[in-house]
């Protein structure tokens, strides 16, 4: 008697990052896995998620590795995709209230700690760890000038390159950045990787994010990721907050993200260096991802030793 194969069948949820209400901020698909799937395979499940990015986290050896994937290549830093993995774990009563992990990834341990109702300013909310990296000044490229004329009719009042690939252009506070129609196919090529289009915000008590007023703004257009626009990018603002803490002489500050889908966090340096980011999240919807059987499907994902602390 031939039995038939069971089906493959993981957990997965949709997690709103960045945002306190439903259906704003960055969604992220988070996708619990129970082996080490291989690249192709974990790549098809984020194109048919089509995310900004879909989370992966494994546990292994005590460890929890996490990899994130845009629909259509795997990136090396993913800040909501973070946030949602945190508060997907809590979710799983993986990781209780008030406690403290370490998500194993490409860019390093990153903490992460679920708070508690203590801790928060609401419920569903978190803090992640991520790597700055820093900003190196560069001159503007004409082409890269020409596209802020045409798209935002401004020039740049700075301009930095940094280790994550991400551009980040500095606006006068008056450019119309919150209601431009930012298209990302005329960026230069140079850009695509991301670029970060930031301004400060005169009037900080017109936008706040868990209480903390916000000073500044942004948006990120990444075209080479196959992210024409991301809503609300966790990363960007780790890259961009020291910057802003030290123009504005704080160690903690509110920042927005003025997208289609917008949302906020808060940013305080964190004692390893790195920028700690706090933010809230909606968990959409759960459920379970159904693949068939095994067959056609590559087990083998050997990268994820590479995770291992």
């Amino acid at each position: 008697m031939i039995r038939p194969l069971q089906p493959l069948t993981m957990a997965a949820v949709l997690v709103e990052a960045f945002s306190e209400t439903a259906c704003a901020g960055n969604g992220a698909a988070v996708v619990l896995l129970d082996r080490p799937w291989a690249d192709a395979t974990l790549q098809a499940i984020a194109g048919s998620l089509n995310q900004s990015e879909t989370a992966f986290l494994l546990p292994c050896q005590g460890h929890w590795l996490l990899r994130w994937f845009t629909p259509t290549c795997e990136v090396p830093l993913c800040g909501h995709a973070t946030l949602a993995a945190c508060l997907a774990l809590g979710h799983w009563q993986r990781l209780p209230l008030g406690c403290s992990t370490s998500l194993h990834s490409r860019s390093g341990p990153l903490p992460v700690n679920l708070l508690s109702p203590c801790q928060a300013e609401r419920a569903g909310q978190a803090s992640i760890v991520l790597p700055s990296g820093g900003l190196s000044s560069a001159p503007v490229s004409e082409a890269l000038q020409h596209y802020l004329e045409c798209s935002l009719a401004t020039r740049a009042e700075g301009y930095w390159h940094s280790p994550l690939g991400y551009r980040v252009v500095l606006l006068p506070p008056e450019a119309p950045l919150a209601a431009a129609d930012l298209r990302a196919e005329p960026l230069p090529p140079s850009e695509a990787a991301g670029l970060v289009l930031m301004q400060l915000l005169s009037d900080s008590a017109a936008l706040e994010v868990l209480g903390e007023p916000c000073r500044y703004q942004l948006r990120f257009l990444a075209p080479g990721l196959g992210i024409p626009e991301d809503p609300v990018t966790g990363s960007a603002h780790a890259l961009v907050a020291p910057w802003w803490m030290e123009r504005l002489g704080c160690e903690r500050l509110g920042g927005w993200q003025c997208s289609h889908r917008p949302g906020g966090m808060v940013s305080a340096r964190h004692s390893s260096g790195m920028i700690r980011l706090e933010g809230a999240g909606h968990l959409l919807w759960d459920g379970t991802l159904r693949l068939g059987s095994s067959d056609g499907y590559d087990l083998d994902g050997p990268t994820w030793a590479s995770l291992l602390p």
